[in-house]
């Protein structure tokens, strides 16, 4: 028995096949057969889709997680160059002390 390799299916394959399992016009066997993967995995992507669907009209919008220690060593950086030409200017006198 020859075994078959792993396959990653796109999303918009998986969303094809779910929305195909909602509908119920075919058995799962037959859309099993049509889109040539297991019934279970059509459950599952079926199950995927009708937990997720709320997410599409606006339920709750995750921000993106921002990695704050770049930023502040940026900051920290910006910081250094201006009391450095601060501190320069000062001494050639273009710049008075008290600002």
């Amino acid at each position: 028995m020859k075994k078959r390799t792993r396959r990653t299916h796109s999303p918009t394959f998986k969303a094809k096949v779910a929305l195909d399992a909602i509908r119920g016009e075919k058995t799962l066997n037959e859309l099993a057969k049509q889109h040539d993967v297991h019934p279970n995995q059509i459950v599952d992507w079926k199950n995927q889709l009708q937990a997720g669907a709320a997410d599409v009209f606006g339920a709750e919008r995750y921000e993106p997680v921002v990695d704050i220690k770049p930023l502040h060593a940026k900051i920290g950086q910006q910081a250094l160059e201006i009391d450095f030409l601060a501190g320069a200017l000062d001494k050639v006198g273009l710049l008075s002390a008290k600002r």
